[in-house]
């Protein structure tokens, strides 16, 4: 299929012009528009592949038409057009989305690099996207499930095959893997490829409910039931029911909450405070976490029959680290839905992005490239738009002296290291770094300022 372009210009003279030199060059599926306010209803028809935008027009100017295309068509790569040097609303149309700009009078060779460039950074996307997912349609009964995981790795796509099969019945599912790996996404495509998926999925931080409150947030209470109680409350089991509940950072829970949870996987009923008549469980329950269930076991901080309740559908997430096929395919995924999506990694970049160790792991490349997306003014993610440790970028490291024990760190440095790493790889931005560490945000920024880092 040749490739379509669309032209929209009010000046007749330079749209015949422009469009002249595309079928010069061999482009023959040429759309000249000078009027903008049709484009709405021809994106209806024609998905074009590529636009050129003229900035300033009296109907509607070419910002507000960039905004009607990405919104309506976001596959499109939009170039502007302008005959006024001022940067503001090049930088304004490249935010949104607008993959270059040129300056009239327009070239033919500069017409052309333009379009070359543009269609190379989709037709990449492209691939890398239609690989994957090629992949995952291949291994699959259920691909639709699992559109939303990018991956061409084999242990990933044995998992979700694994996840697949488990999903056809209603056994509690555990899902393991370090922070950032995608263990909620998992959960969901488990509950996607279920006979629940009409159901709601509900997903419940457990770290947030205190033994207290753990039996009226999770089994809900009745009016009255106690102080404040001033109506009947739906508990997460009630919201979940007839579809699947996501259990995350089940480690970490008190010995009296595992318990609790225990019996409602044994008896798959509870009782709602205040009430007298148990209710049924009608639910699939996955549970997740970051912790070693087994050492924790064997250090008798987790319950030995709630492990042995959750372990026969175990779905490990393997690290980022273990699948780097995986990162260009990923980082374009982000880059593409950041708010500059036509920009491009420098091979440079890439090669950085594959010797990082990646401790936030899919969280982690998220977020940095998000970051160096916005850093990309000219459209190439480079090298110093990446905020990677001195190991990756082999610029001299920051010194940081480890206790001397036979060779050997200490444990807090370690820690130390760890966590300046994630901190740096995120460009300092602490909020995330404690969602990526999993830890609170005034512990990190007391922890950053015994580092010495404001």
């Amino acid at each position: 299929m040749s490739t379509s372009i669309l032209i929209v210009d009010d000046e007749v003279d330079f749209l015949d012009s422009v469009a002249r030199m595309l079928r010069i060059e061999g482009y023959e599926n040429v759309t000249a528009v000078s009027n903008p306010r049709e484009v709405d209803a021809l994106l209806n028809v024609t998905p074009f592949d590529m636009a050129f935008l003229d900035i300033t027009m009296p109907e509607m100017d070419g910002i507000e038409l960039l905004e009607v295309i990405k919104k309506k068509s976001p596959q499109t790569e939009c170039v502007m057009i302008t005959a006024n040097e001022g940067i503001g609303n090049v930088i304004r149309a490249i935010k949104l989305g607008a993959y270059d700009y040129l300056l009239k009078p327009v070239m033919p060779e500069q017409l052309t690099h333009a379009l070359e460039k543009a269609l190379e950074r989709k037709h990449l996307l492209e691939s890398l996207l239609l690989k994957s997912r090629d992949r995952v349609e291949k291994s699959l009964k259920t691909p639709e499930a699992f559109q939303d995981i990018i991956t061409g790795d084999s242990r990933m796509l044995k998992l979700m095959h694994e996840c697949e099969l488990h999903a056809e019945s209603s056994i509690p599912i555990l899902v393991t893997g370090e922070t950032g790996v995608g263990k909620e996404l998992l959960a969901r495509a488990v509950h996607q490829a279920s006979r629940r998926a009409a159901g709601p999925f509900v997903a419940v931080n457990m770290l947030a409910l205190s033994p207290s409150l753990f039996e009226s947030e999770f089994f809900g209470h009745a009016k009255g039931a106690f102080t404040g109680a001033d109506r009947d409350k739906e508990g997460y089991l009630g919201k979940a029911r007839g579809g699947t509940l996501f259990l995350d950072e089940i480690g970490d829970l008190s010995m009296e909450i595992q318990g609790k949870l225990l019996r409602i996987l044994q008896e798959g009923e509870y009782t709602p405070v205040g009430k007298t008549r148990a209710e049924r469980a009608d639910i699939r329950f996955v549970a997740a976490t970051n912790q070693d269930l087994e050492a924790r076991v064997e250090e008798g901080v987790f319950r030995k029959d709630l492990f042995f309740r959750l372990q026969f559908a175990h779905l490990r997430i393997p690290a980022l680290r273990e699948r780097r096929k995986d990162i260009p395919a990923l980082a374009a995924s982000f880059i593409h839905s950041s708010i500059r999506p036509n920009a491009r990694l420098s091979s440079e970049a890439e090669e950085m992005l594959a010797r990082h160790e990646w401790p936030g792991n899919v969280r982690e490349l998220r977020g940095m490239m998000e970051a160096a997306a916005n850093l990309a003014e000219k459209g190439t993610i480079l090298p110093e738009h990446l905020r990677l440790p001195a190991s990756v970028t082999n610029e001299t490291p920051v010194e940081i002296k480890p206790t001397e024990v036979g060779g050997m760190e200490s444990l807090a440095d370690v820690e130390k290291r760890h966590i300046v790493s994630v901190y740096e790889a995120l460009k300092n931005n602490k909020s995330q770094t404690a969602r990526v560490l999993e830890i609170g945000l005034q512990t990190l920024h007391r922890k950053l300022k015994s580092y010495g880092l404001k």
